[in-house]
């Protein structure tokens, strides 16, 4: 997306919404930045508490900011026991469709029943207050069933994206030390079963904090089941019996909730540790703000509950809202490219919350996909993951949208717990603009600012800073605080440093640009290059790797590596090959580069430091720029060269 073709002046008023001018926000908004002790106490009414706080933020010790920690709650209560007591109890909380068009339901009653056998299996299991058990599913029942379970008994969970390689979910249950893995035989993809717990029996000799490993039957297909270790999920809740309960434990508000592995620009992923009190908070208001789901909505979060979207989206707050949700394993162009509006229409969806690798999907198919069906259920649209560029959003908003239903266009981050900039269905409607994620929410005192601490003047591209806490912030970084400051805090003393780049408009309005780090962002998915970089490197044919993303009509960016070969190899379209499986087999296939291109040398300061912005110019075929700093003006040449050559043999 270009700067300077950003529509700042094009506004829609959908006509099924009410726009106004904003001001009811702006008063809400202005009131929780000047007394947020008075706004958030009166917030925090709406999830039930075990034990009343008498203090709404404790921030005497910056930036490890405690909110409500004198209050006693548990997640799992807000999300099913408190609806036991009325209407509710018989609601549907969940429409799960698979891959293969078999639908479950399960009212909220049905949710609580099955949440408390597993709850009692783990209690069987000895997991105690602050235990953490990992978590390696496909988006099946099971795995919010598994997140209410162990929110239950007082654990921490940690969810590993169920496309992630054996070595990649080793470092993210080593890291957090979890003594029991819930994972699957397999899922379904394209009408075929995929392993997963193939790939966990592989991780499982280098996990040794392992002690269980509870296995749903999904697919049928032929698995190991190791004897002592292994047990069938449906055969752990029978033993846990029919009529299973688990008393809710009393957490602290400041007690850890869940662990998510999420990449950054150094190879370690961090894993971001949220709270309960906090966190729920946030969840259930920034979802009532955005959307404004009602009682007789049927809400669909496409995400992954590998991600953090999917946690506080599709788990948490439709949950503790008490509305009901939509899931679905499959993909979206199986076994049709229609796979979606047939499932809005059949099922009645009327919120989707999509994105926008979707929307270009979806674009590319052409439009007789969408109009074929009857979408008249839908009253709100969403989008999530990464800026939508204005031709999607009109798109979006003409052919699904029908020119009437308001685009929900959010901006947060794993680390934000919820949504941060988003318009506001729940509290006051303002014009939209194709590509913009509109204004802050209430307690989201954003600002942009420059390299040098200075906030920039409207139409100026800058960083987005955080410049007050907010109740559904991460806590800190797993078994890691230091680092925790120096990568959110570090940059400008006391502001949380999101990283993302932006252009405030005269409106105030955000426009996001992307990532400010070396993170790519892959359809949706967050990959740290240092992390796909150390993949390439740990094969023997390879010296050196850089990767860089480069732009994709469909999935926003995709990974092009440039690699340098060790002495005794040599380039060749077999090796090309092998070392895009590599990627593929260390990380997960949302990671596979989109090309490998081998060059003598990669462009390095004098200092030794690789010049990627070289690299990003070349993939993009924008000016170099200052070169002054380069050890070897040919390096540059030889890989613009090179790159062009495989683009030629790539576009035949």
């Amino acid at each position: 997306m270009s700067d300077n073709s950003l529509p700042f002046d094009e506004k829609y008023c959908p006509s099924t919404a009410t726009i106004s001018s904003g001001q009811k926000r702006k008063e809400d908004w202005e009131k929780s930045i000047k007394n947020p002790q008075e706004y958030w106490s009166e917030k925090a009414k709406a999830i039930d508490w075990f034990k009343p706080f008498s203090k709404v933020l404790d921030d005497s010790n910056p930036p490890f900011y405690q909110w409500f920690p004198d209050g006693e709650l548990n997640i799992s209560y807000n999300a099913l026991d408190r609806h036991m007591k009325g209407v509710r109890k018989n609601k549907l909380a969940y429409i799960w469709e698979g891959e293969m068009g078999e639908v479950k339901t399960y009212t909220y009653y049905q949710l609580y029943r099955e949440v408390n056998k597993l709850a009692k299996v783990f209690k069987d299991y000895g997991i105690k207050k602050g235990d953490r058990i990992a978590v390696f599913l496909p988006v099946i029942p099971e795995l919010p069933i598994t997140l209410l379970a162990t929110a239950r008994v007082g654990g921490v969970h940690t969810v590993v994206f169920s496309g992630f390689s054996a070595e990649a979910l080793a470092d993210r249950v080593n890291d957090c030390g979890a003594r029991i893995l819930v994972t699957a035989d397999g899922s379904f993809r394209r009408g075929k079963p995929v392993g997963i717990k193939d790939n966990a029996d592989r991780a499982l000799p280098n996990m040794p904090n392992v002690e269980k490993v509870i296995v749903v039957k999904r697919t049928g297909q032929p698995i190991q089941m190791k004897e002592g270790r292994d047990v069938w999920y449906a055969d752990a809740l029978a033993s846990a019996g029919a009529n299973a309960y688990v008393e809710p434990e009393s957490m602290k508000s400041c007690d850890p909730l869940f662990i998510l592995y999420t990449s950054g620009t150094t190879g370690k992923p961090k894993g971001v540790q949220h709270g309960t009190g906090g966190y729920l908070v946030w969840a259930y208001w920034t979802l009532k703000w955005a959307f404004n789901p009602t009682d007789e909505d049927i809400y669909w979060c496409v995400a992954d509950i590998g991600w953090i979207t999917g946690h506080t989206y599709n788990v948490y707050a439709p949950l503790s809202l008490g509305i009901t949700a939509f899931l679905f394993e499959g993909t979206p162009d199986y076994p049709a490219q229609d796979r979606w509006w047939e499932m809005i229409e059949r099922h009645g969806v009327s919120i989707l919350y999509g994105t926008p690798t979707a929307v270009r999907m979806f674009m590319k198919f052409g439009e007789q996909w969408a109009t074929k069906h009857d979408l008249s259920s839908l009253r709100l649209l969403g989008s999530v993951g990464e800026p939508i560029n204005p031709e999607a959003w009109k798109w979006y908003y003409r052919v699904i949208g029908k020119e009437k239903l308001p685009i929900i266009d959010t901006w947060w981050q794993t680390e934000t717990g919820g949504f941060m900039i988003s318009p506001a269905a729940g509290i006051e409607l303002t014009p939209l603009k194709p590509g913009s994620a509109t204004l802050p929410l209430p307690s989201v005192n954003a600002d942009i600012f420059d390299e040098k601490g200075q906030s920039v003047q409207p139409g100026t591209k800058g960083v987005v800073v955080i410049k007050s806490p907010w109740p559904g912030m991460l806590q800190t970084i797993w078994k890691d605080p230091e680092r925790f400051k120096q990568t959110y805090f570090g940059k400008f003393p006391g502001l949380y440093y999101s990283g993302d780049f932006a252009i405030r408009d005269p409106d105030g309005y955000f426009w996001f640009l992307g990532r400010a780090d070396e993170v790519l962002k892959v359809a949706g998915h967050r990959i740290g290059t240092t992390e796909l970089e150390s993949a390439l490197v740990a094969h023997p044919a390879v010296s050196e790797a850089a990767v860089m993303g480069k732009e994709d009509a469909v999935k926003g960016e995709v990974p092009v590596a440039f690699v340098v070969l060790r002495s005794g190899f040599q380039p060749s379209e077999e090796l090309r090959a092998e070392l895009v499986k590599h990627v593929r087999v260390a990380i997960g296939p949302i990671a596979t580069p989109e090309a490998v291109v081998f060059v003598n040398k990669l462009p390095k300061t004098r200092s030794g430091k690789i010049m990627r912005r070289l690299l990003k110019a070349v993939l993009s075929g924008a000016p170099l720029g200052d070169t002054s700093t380069i050890e070897d003006e040919g390096s540059i040449e030889d890989i613009k060269a090179t790159y062009n050559d495989l683009r030629k043999q790539l576009s035949k």
